[in-house]
């Protein structure tokens, strides 16, 4: 097996659509022989190890609507091409999408999130993808395209397995769609890696709506710990109507215990992922909870 990480062993054709009409209509002419190269973060990686091995490259870097951050009537549109960094930098994300600008800020190192973009990131399917859990407990949806089609899917329903979504060969993600509420409201994302900035050993987000003392909405997604990013439901209806206490906080976090399905491989250990997960799934429901301006 070759394991030279500083050439790409392979040749390929390789375009830069000045638009993305001119990027549908390459995918839909080469299909499953084309790969889409964004920030190149994910991809070039798997190219120099000879874990993928594209005849052509359709790369986005010069299409420029696809780069944009919009506040809208009662959503936030950010689309696929948006740098990382631009995430982190962006005041309405870091104000009002806590636990998506936690997520963003943690990911590798500020090279990388200049290059890395947010489709890229999600399009690559991993299951410790950091931008997954946040984007999942938001209820956002993705928008996309193919050549002469528009298709709106919600998060929950594009992971089908470790670095398979439901995109055809001839499509590609165009925007991320957040739906914005109402406060009172908070999120919160927390992470564990071997060093700062690694890939997750386990991740877990964290969106709540408050009531008064009560909690009347609360959504919990993990990385890490399943096939692919993983809501807990179960865990998400036992806090529901609930006055927001350390019982209820235990007994939720607890829940998210029993739901996860981790596995063991070279980042971390099954059963330290399960025990590690109730205190993280504790720490970050806390941190929602006061960032809704309740107390405890």
């Amino acid at each position: 097996m070759n394991t030279n990480t500083k050439i790409l062993p392979l040749e390929f054709e390789y375009y830069e659509p000045e638009n993305l009409d001119e990027a549908l209509e390459l995918l839909s002419r080469f299909k499953e022989r084309a790969r889409i190269i964004a920030g190149g973060t994910d991809l070039l990686v798997k190219m120099k190890r000879e874990l993928l091995k594209p005849e052509v490259l359709i790369s986005l870097s010069r299409i420029s609507n696809l780069k944009y951050i919009d506040e809208g009537e009662g959503s936030l549109r950010i689309g696929a091409g948006t740098p990382l960094s631009e995430i982190e930098n962006n005041p309405t994300v870091e104000r009002s999408y806590s636990a998506l600008f936690e997520a963003v800020r943690s990911m590798a190192a500020p090279a990388i999130r200049n290059m890395g973009t947010i489709g890229g990131n999600l399009a690559n399917a991993s299951p410790a993808c950091d931008t997954a859990p946040p984007l999942l407990v938001y209820g956002s949806s993705l928008k996309i395209k193919s050549k002469g089609n528009e298709r709106v899917v919600p998060l929950e329903e594009f992971f089908l397995g470790p670095g398979i979504t439901v995109l055809s060969p001839e499509e590609l993600i165009a925007e991320i769609q957040i739906s914005q509420s109402e406060p009172p409201k908070g999120s919160a994302f927390l992470k564990l890696g071997r060093v700062s900035a690694d890939i997750a050993k386990i991740n877990v987000a964290v969106y709540l709506k408050r009531e008064g003392k009560r909690c009347s909405c609360c959504r919990i997604a993990f990385g890490s710990v399943a096939p692919t990013p993983l809501r807990i439901y179960q865990a998400e209806k036992m806090a529901e109507g609930e006055i927001f206490e350390e019982q209820v906080i235990k007994k939720v976090a607890l829940e998210c215990q029993k739901q996860i399905k981790p596995i063991d491989d070279v980042r971390s250990s099954k059963d330290y992922r399960v025990w590690v997960s109730a205190i993280l799934a504790e720490e970050a429901l806390k941190a929602a909870w006061l960032r809704s301006e309740g107390s405890l």
